[in-house]
């Protein structure tokens, strides 16, 4: 018995909703969500166009990059303009620990060579002893901005003396 109720007010809902989709109102009900589904469609079809062009990612730049340089990097802007203050503050970084190399009597400024990327301190060339090695990362650990320091300093050799 349930199951025939259901039957007829399934079709009685296919039949008044079969109705109101053949009157104007229900016509243009229909017509106006699908101009709306349209709409947006333009829409997002207009923001990606605009995306891809505002990050020159269209298919003949893309092209012109591989062809010039071999690959296709894009930034964002927010991610570009940190990227200049990390290189800022990366050179600031170099700059005092070179300094501090300077002032030190133990080492040698001219013998080590200070790059830093991302706040991570390389240092490479050559001093004395080990225990300069010692000196040279404690100074660049003691820098403002430092996160990491790595070292590929090497210890002199000793010269052989003559007679």
């Amino acid at each position: 018995m349930k199951a025939i109720v259901a039957l007829l007010l399934g079709i009685v809902i296919g039949v008044a909703v079969f109705w109101f989709y053949g009157t104007k109102q229900g016509h243009s009900t229909a017509q106006t969500t699908g101009e709306q589904i349209e709409n947006a469609a333009k829409s997002t079809r207009d923001t990606v166009q605009e995306k891809l062009r505002v990050f020159d990612l269209r298919p003949e730049q893309i092209k012109d990059d591989l062809v010039r340089t071999g690959q296709v990097v894009r930034r964002k802007a927010k991610e570009a303009g940190q990227a200049i203050a990390d290189a800022t503050a990366d050179a600031r970084i170099t700059g005092a620990i070179k300094a501090k190399l300077v002032g030190s009597t133990d080492l040698s400024a001219l013998s080590i060579s200070v790059n830093t990327t991302a706040g991570i301190v390389t240092l490479s060339g050559t001093v004395n002893t080990l225990e300069d090695i010692s000196k040279a990362m404690l100074l660049a650990m003691e820098t403002d901005g430092v996160h990491e320091v790595v070292s590929t300093l090497q210890v002199k050799p000793k010269e052989a003396k003559t007679s």
